[in-house]
Protein backbone atom coordinates (compact mmCIF):
# COMPACT_ATOMS: atom_id res chain seq x y z
CA UNK A 1 0.00 0.00 0.00
CA UNK A 2 1.11 3.81 -0.91
CA UNK A 3 0.86 7.30 1.53
CA UNK A 4 -1.29 9.46 -1.16
CA UNK A 5 -0.25 13.22 -0.61
CA UNK A 6 -1.79 15.69 -2.20
CA UNK A 7 0.16 19.17 -2.94
CA UNK A 8 -1.92 22.17 -3.09
CA UNK A 9 -1.12 24.91 -5.79
CA UNK A 10 -2.67 28.35 -6.90
CA UNK A 11 -2.66 29.23 -10.53
CA UNK A 12 0.39 26.62 -10.58
CA UNK A 13 2.28 27.34 -8.43
CA UNK A 14 2.74 25.64 -4.74
CA UNK A 15 1.77 26.66 -1.57
CA UNK A 16 3.89 26.43 1.29
CA UNK A 17 1.76 24.14 2.70
CA UNK A 18 2.07 21.68 -0.20
CA UNK A 19 5.91 21.39 1.07
CA UNK A 20 4.98 21.13 4.38
CA UNK A 21 2.53 18.16 3.44
CA UNK A 22 5.20 16.38 1.43
CA UNK A 23 7.71 16.32 4.39
CA UNK A 24 5.50 15.08 6.41
CA UNK A 25 4.17 12.84 3.89
CA UNK A 26 7.65 11.14 3.19
CA UNK A 27 8.06 10.76 7.11
CA UNK A 28 4.44 8.88 7.93
CA UNK A 29 4.95 6.73 4.27
CA UNK A 30 9.04 5.63 6.20
CA UNK A 31 7.13 4.80 9.73
CA UNK A 32 4.79 2.57 7.47
CA UNK A 33 6.90 1.05 5.25
CA UNK A 34 5.31 2.02 2.31
CA UNK A 35 6.13 4.33 -1.11
CA UNK A 36 5.12 7.68 -1.04
CA UNK A 37 3.45 9.58 -4.50
CA UNK A 38 2.36 12.91 -4.40
CA UNK A 39 -0.97 14.59 -6.63
CA UNK A 40 -0.53 17.62 -8.21
CA UNK A 41 -3.80 19.25 -9.88
CA UNK A 42 -2.62 22.04 -12.54
CA UNK A 43 0.80 22.44 -11.54
CA UNK A 44 3.24 24.23 -13.59
CA UNK A 45 6.32 21.34 -12.84
CA UNK A 46 6.92 18.84 -10.22
CA UNK A 47 10.59 19.35 -9.56
CA UNK A 48 10.27 21.70 -6.55
CA UNK A 49 8.64 18.52 -4.99
CA UNK A 50 11.37 16.55 -5.19
CA UNK A 51 13.38 18.56 -3.15
CA UNK A 52 11.20 17.32 0.04
CA UNK A 53 10.90 14.07 -0.66
CA UNK A 54 8.85 13.06 -3.38
CA UNK A 55 10.10 10.43 -5.71
CA UNK A 56 6.82 9.59 -7.24
CA UNK A 57 4.52 12.40 -8.68
CA UNK A 58 1.36 12.19 -9.93
CA UNK A 59 0.49 15.04 -11.95
CA UNK A 60 -3.71 15.81 -13.41
CA UNK A 61 -3.88 18.71 -15.64
CA UNK A 62 -7.08 20.05 -16.84
CA UNK A 63 -8.45 23.43 -17.47
CA UNK A 64 -11.68 22.37 -15.13
CA UNK A 65 -9.61 22.31 -12.31
CA UNK A 66 -8.82 25.67 -12.49
CA UNK A 67 -11.22 26.73 -10.23
CA UNK A 68 -12.02 24.47 -7.04
CA UNK A 69 -14.55 22.47 -6.67
CA UNK A 70 -14.37 20.14 -3.74
CA UNK A 71 -16.40 17.26 -5.49
CA UNK A 72 -14.39 17.44 -8.61
CA UNK A 73 -11.46 17.37 -6.73
CA UNK A 74 -12.04 14.83 -4.24
CA UNK A 75 -13.76 12.58 -6.89
CA UNK A 76 -9.65 12.95 -8.73
CA UNK A 77 -7.60 12.03 -5.61
CA UNK A 78 -10.68 8.67 -4.88
CA UNK A 79 -9.36 8.02 -8.31
CA UNK A 80 -5.64 8.20 -7.35
CA UNK A 81 -6.58 5.80 -4.36
CA UNK A 82 -7.94 3.38 -6.31
CA UNK A 83 -5.62 2.80 -8.98
CA UNK A 84 -2.60 3.13 -6.93
CA UNK A 85 -3.91 0.91 -3.79
CA UNK A 86 -3.59 4.21 -1.56
CA UNK A 87 -4.61 2.91 2.36
CA UNK A 88 -3.37 6.72 3.58
CA UNK A 89 -4.03 10.49 2.25
CA UNK A 90 -2.63 13.65 3.72
CA UNK A 91 -4.03 16.80 3.15
CA UNK A 92 -3.39 20.37 4.41
CA UNK A 93 -5.58 21.80 6.55
CA UNK A 94 -6.97 24.88 4.29
CA UNK A 95 -10.61 25.91 3.41
CA UNK A 96 -10.44 23.87 0.63
CA UNK A 97 -9.55 20.79 1.95
CA UNK A 98 -11.17 21.36 4.44
CA UNK A 99 -14.11 21.30 2.77
CA UNK A 100 -13.19 18.23 -0.28
CA UNK A 101 -12.02 15.87 3.13
CA UNK A 102 -15.36 14.98 4.42
CA UNK A 103 -16.28 13.60 0.81
CA UNK A 104 -13.85 11.94 0.27
CA UNK A 105 -14.14 10.32 3.17
CA UNK A 106 -17.01 8.72 2.53
CA UNK A 107 -15.54 7.91 -0.66
CA UNK A 108 -12.83 5.78 0.70
CA UNK A 109 -15.18 4.94 3.71
CA UNK A 110 -12.04 6.10 5.81
CA UNK A 111 -11.73 7.33 9.09
CA UNK A 112 -10.19 11.24 8.75
CA UNK A 113 -8.64 13.51 11.58
CA UNK A 114 -8.04 17.68 10.69
CA UNK A 115 -5.54 19.84 12.47
CA UNK A 116 -2.73 16.79 13.15
CA UNK A 117 0.26 18.61 14.46
CA UNK A 118 2.50 15.24 14.85
CA UNK A 119 3.65 12.55 13.17
CA UNK A 120 1.41 9.14 14.61
CA UNK A 121 2.77 8.32 17.65
CA UNK A 122 1.81 4.86 17.19
CA UNK A 123 1.18 2.86 14.10
CA UNK A 124 -0.67 0.13 15.64
CA UNK A 125 -3.40 1.72 16.68
CA UNK A 126 -3.09 4.58 13.89
CA UNK A 127 -2.65 7.21 16.58
CA UNK A 128 -2.29 11.12 15.98
CA UNK A 129 -1.66 13.95 17.71
CA UNK A 130 -4.28 16.87 16.80
CA UNK A 131 -5.24 20.33 18.30
CA UNK A 132 -8.55 20.92 20.04
CA UNK A 133 -10.68 23.38 21.54
CA UNK A 134 -10.32 25.97 19.25
CA UNK A 135 -6.38 25.45 19.24
CA UNK A 136 -6.32 25.44 23.21
CA UNK A 137 -5.35 21.45 23.81
CA UNK A 138 -4.52 18.69 22.34
CA UNK A 139 -5.93 15.26 21.85
CA UNK A 140 -4.69 11.99 21.22
CA UNK A 141 -6.36 10.06 18.04
CA UNK A 142 -6.95 6.90 17.01
CA UNK A 143 -8.22 6.25 13.50
CA UNK A 144 -9.40 2.24 13.34
CA UNK A 145 -10.52 2.35 10.24
CA UNK A 146 -8.14 0.68 7.20
CA UNK A 147 -8.09 4.20 5.39
CA UNK A 148 -6.85 7.09 6.83
CA UNK A 149 -7.27 10.34 5.90
CA UNK A 150 -4.94 13.24 7.40
CA UNK A 151 -5.49 17.12 7.76
CA UNK A 152 -1.71 18.77 8.49
CA UNK A 153 -2.36 21.95 10.91
CA UNK A 154 -0.48 24.66 8.70
CA UNK A 155 3.04 25.17 10.25
CA UNK A 156 2.79 22.60 12.72
CA UNK A 157 5.21 20.19 11.54
CA UNK A 158 7.65 22.51 9.16
CA UNK A 159 9.69 21.79 5.87
CA UNK A 160 12.50 19.74 5.38
CA UNK A 161 13.93 19.21 2.87
CA UNK A 162 14.71 15.92 1.63
CA UNK A 163 16.27 15.67 -1.70
CA UNK A 164 14.95 12.67 -4.58
CA UNK A 165 15.48 11.90 -8.03
CA UNK A 166 11.76 12.11 -8.42
CA UNK A 167 9.81 11.19 -11.47
CA UNK A 168 6.24 12.71 -12.65
CA UNK A 169 3.86 10.58 -14.26
CA UNK A 170 0.60 11.88 -16.11
CA UNK A 171 -2.64 10.46 -14.35
CA UNK A 172 -5.77 10.40 -16.70
CA UNK A 173 -8.15 11.00 -14.36
CA UNK A 174 -12.15 11.43 -15.27
CA UNK A 175 -13.67 15.01 -14.47
CA UNK A 176 -16.80 14.38 -12.79
CA UNK A 177 -19.65 17.30 -13.28
CA UNK A 178 -20.42 18.54 -10.30
CA UNK A 179 -23.18 20.57 -10.95
CA UNK A 180 -21.70 23.60 -9.53
CA UNK A 181 -20.79 26.40 -11.40
CA UNK A 182 -18.95 29.33 -10.31
CA UNK A 183 -19.99 33.04 -11.52
CA UNK A 184 -16.71 35.54 -9.96
CA UNK A 185 -13.98 34.80 -8.88
CA UNK A 186 -11.89 37.40 -7.21
CA UNK A 187 -8.38 36.77 -6.18
CA UNK A 188 -5.87 39.09 -4.42
CA UNK A 189 -2.56 39.67 -6.59
CA UNK A 190 1.25 41.06 -5.73
CA UNK A 191 0.82 40.50 -2.13
CA UNK A 192 1.41 37.91 0.61
CA UNK A 193 -1.91 36.27 1.20
CA UNK A 194 -2.86 35.33 5.00
CA UNK A 195 -2.73 31.71 4.44
CA UNK A 196 0.85 31.82 2.96
CA UNK A 197 2.26 34.58 4.91
CA UNK A 198 5.01 33.51 7.84
CA UNK A 199 4.04 36.95 9.24
CA UNK A 200 0.92 38.86 9.79
CA UNK A 201 0.08 42.47 10.55
CA UNK A 202 -3.49 42.88 11.21
CA UNK A 203 -5.40 45.92 13.00
CA UNK A 204 -8.90 46.80 14.30
CA UNK A 205 -11.29 49.56 15.40
CA UNK A 206 -8.40 51.31 16.91
CA UNK A 207 -6.94 52.70 14.26
CA UNK A 208 -10.06 55.13 14.06
CA UNK A 209 -10.94 54.84 10.13
CA UNK A 210 -9.52 52.88 6.75
CA UNK A 211 -7.54 56.28 5.92
CA UNK A 212 -4.94 55.43 8.53
CA UNK A 213 -4.09 52.38 7.10
CA UNK A 214 -1.17 52.90 5.36
CA UNK A 215 0.85 52.22 8.35
CA UNK A 216 0.19 48.81 8.56
CA UNK A 217 0.69 48.31 5.07
CA UNK A 218 3.88 49.37 5.27
CA UNK A 219 4.99 47.81 8.17
CA UNK A 220 3.64 44.69 6.58
CA UNK A 221 6.02 45.35 3.22
CA UNK A 222 9.28 46.09 5.96
CA UNK A 223 8.46 42.50 7.21
CA UNK A 224 7.29 41.08 4.18
CA UNK A 225 4.03 40.67 5.84
CA UNK A 226 0.53 39.67 4.97
CA UNK A 227 -2.45 42.19 6.24
CA UNK A 228 -4.90 41.43 8.27
CA UNK A 229 -7.84 42.57 10.36
CA UNK A 230 -10.34 42.09 12.83
CA UNK A 231 -14.40 41.35 11.64
CA UNK A 232 -15.75 44.81 13.08
CA UNK A 233 -13.25 46.70 10.20
CA UNK A 234 -14.19 44.44 7.54
CA UNK A 235 -17.96 44.86 8.48
CA UNK A 236 -17.67 48.60 8.02
CA UNK A 237 -16.00 48.09 5.45
CA UNK A 238 -12.89 49.88 6.05
CA UNK A 239 -11.11 46.55 4.98
CA UNK A 240 -11.82 43.93 2.45
CA UNK A 241 -13.69 40.67 3.68
CA UNK A 242 -11.07 38.51 2.79
CA UNK A 243 -8.57 39.85 5.06
CA UNK A 244 -11.09 39.34 7.90
CA UNK A 245 -9.28 36.49 9.94
CA UNK A 246 -11.07 34.90 13.69
CA UNK A 247 -12.65 31.90 14.06
CA UNK A 248 -15.58 33.22 11.75
CA UNK A 249 -13.07 34.60 9.61
CA UNK A 250 -9.58 33.04 7.88
CA UNK A 251 -7.85 31.02 10.55
CA UNK A 252 -3.94 32.53 11.12
CA UNK A 253 -0.97 29.95 11.76
CA UNK A 254 1.64 32.06 11.07
CA UNK A 255 5.19 32.55 12.76
CA UNK A 256 4.41 35.86 13.97
CA UNK A 257 1.06 38.09 14.52
CA UNK A 258 1.17 41.63 15.00
CA UNK A 259 -1.97 42.99 16.70
CA UNK A 260 -2.31 46.50 16.53
CA UNK A 261 -5.64 48.15 17.86
CA UNK A 262 -7.97 45.26 18.55
CA UNK A 263 -8.81 44.10 21.56
CA UNK A 264 -8.76 40.48 21.34
CA UNK A 265 -12.88 39.41 21.22
CA UNK A 266 -13.16 35.28 21.79
CA UNK A 267 -13.70 34.60 18.64
CA UNK A 268 -10.81 36.66 17.52
CA UNK A 269 -8.54 34.91 19.56
CA UNK A 270 -9.34 31.27 18.63
CA UNK A 271 -9.04 32.36 14.80
CA UNK A 272 -5.13 33.27 15.63
CA UNK A 273 -4.10 31.50 18.65
CA UNK A 274 -2.54 28.56 16.66
CA UNK A 275 0.00 31.48 15.54
CA UNK A 276 3.50 30.62 17.26
CA UNK A 277 4.72 34.52 18.21
CA UNK A 278 1.79 36.95 19.34
CA UNK A 279 2.38 40.53 19.85
CA UNK A 280 -0.01 43.56 20.80
CA UNK A 281 -0.35 47.32 20.59
CA UNK A 282 -2.85 48.81 22.43
CA UNK A 283 -3.97 51.85 24.82
CA UNK A 284 -5.80 49.79 27.18
CA UNK A 285 -4.15 47.38 29.83
CA UNK A 286 -6.99 45.25 30.10
CA UNK A 287 -7.47 44.25 27.09
CA UNK A 288 -8.58 40.79 26.47
CA UNK A 289 -5.29 40.39 23.82
CA UNK A 290 -2.70 40.81 26.20
CA UNK A 291 -3.64 37.58 28.04
CA UNK A 292 -2.89 35.77 25.00
CA UNK A 293 0.09 37.59 23.68
CA UNK A 294 3.88 36.81 23.78
CA UNK A 295 4.70 40.46 23.73
CA UNK A 296 2.62 43.56 24.55
CA UNK A 297 2.80 46.95 24.34
CA UNK A 298 0.69 49.90 25.95
CA UNK A 299 0.75 52.74 23.80
CA UNK A 300 -0.98 54.52 21.41
CA UNK A 301 -0.26 52.93 17.51
CA UNK A 302 -0.33 56.15 16.10
CA UNK A 303 3.34 56.66 17.78
CA UNK A 304 4.42 53.08 18.32
CA UNK A 305 4.21 51.84 14.94
CA UNK A 306 5.89 54.33 13.15
CA UNK A 307 8.74 54.46 15.63
CA UNK A 308 8.87 50.29 14.81
CA UNK A 309 8.60 50.85 11.21
CA UNK A 310 12.02 53.25 11.52
CA UNK A 311 13.47 50.79 13.78
CA UNK A 312 13.40 47.88 11.13
CA UNK A 313 14.19 49.69 8.56
CA UNK A 314 17.52 50.69 10.10
CA UNK A 315 17.78 47.17 11.22
CA UNK A 316 17.71 45.76 7.65
CA UNK A 317 19.91 48.45 6.26
CA UNK A 318 22.34 47.27 9.10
Amino acid sequence: MSVLVYADSTEGKFKKSAFEVVSYGKKVAEQLGSDLLVLTLNASSSEELYTYGAEKVLAVSNDALNTFNAKTYASIIEQVVKAKGVSEVILDSSIDTLHLAPILAVAMNAGYTSNVVALPSSISPFTVKRKAFSNKGFSNTIITTENKIIGLAKNSYGVFENPVSGTTENFDATIVDSGVTSEKIERITGKVTIADADTVVSAGRGLKGPENWGMVEELADVLGAATACSKPVSDLGWRPHGEHVGQTGKPVASNLYIAIGISGAIQHLAGINASKVKVVINTDPEAPFFKAADYGIVGDAFEVVPQLIEKLKAFKQA
